[in-house]
């Protein structure tokens, strides 16, 4: 059993021109999840965040996207842990993943950054003790190509892959506020397996 989860942080940039891409696969997560938990996201402008508080499955949890840009994202998530008294361990970062495929999902306790810099500035300022919930969006193939691959939008099969892969990791999270970590990954994982 691990933590109770009580912040969801969504990575992402703000303007309307990046809303579709890739990169934003973490907004469009809280936003899903803020959606059928009827929250409505204000900007906040001490955290530099939009943020709204939501009840799943009975318990208080906070939705947050930074509006500092990926690079950024670590001192809105830090000021609220710090506001609302949150440990880093009650922490799940949302975030897109090229080393996954469209259609894979992967919930992961801890770890290093893998060169996402959102992740890599979360770490930088709130250490490396969260919960990372992965949405794979695949890999253009070379390296070089990464930065141009997820500042745009991908095909319509992988954004439909990326909404499925949302449903079912939005299914998941009464485990994950109840301190499952291992019911939810388990959980995740199954029904990945059930679908190839």
């Amino acid at each position: 059993m691990g933590k109770a989860i009580r912040i969801i942080a969504g990575l992402g940039n703000p303007e309307d021109k990046y809303e579709r891409t890739l990169h934003n696969a973490g907004f469009w997560f809280v936003d899903a999840l803020a959606r059928k938990n009827g929250g409505n996201f204000k900007y906040e402008k001490k955290f530099d965040a939009d943020s709204c508080r939501i009840k799943l499955h009975g318990e208080e949890v906070w939705l947050v996207k930074p509006q500092s840009y990926m690079n950024n994202s670590g001192q809105p998530v830090r000021g609220l842990l710090d506001y609302y008294r949150l440990g880093v361990n009650e922490l799940l970062v949302a975030h897109d993943e090229i080393d996954l495929p469209p259609g894979t999902t992967r919930l992961k306790e801890g770890g290093g950054h893998g060169g996402h810099n959102g992740l890599r500035d979360i770490i930088q300022h709130c250490g490396p003790d969260f919960l990372r919930l992965r949405l794979g969006v695949g890999h253009p193939g070379e390296k070089h190509q990464v930065t141009n691959y997820v500042l745009k939008r991908g095909s319509s099969d992988a954004e439909a892959a990326i909404e499925r892969d949302i449903d079912d990791a939005i299914a998941v999270m009464p485990e994950l506020v109840d301190g499952d970590i291992s019911a939810a990954m388990k959980q995740l994982h199954t029904k990945e397996q059930a679908e190839e």
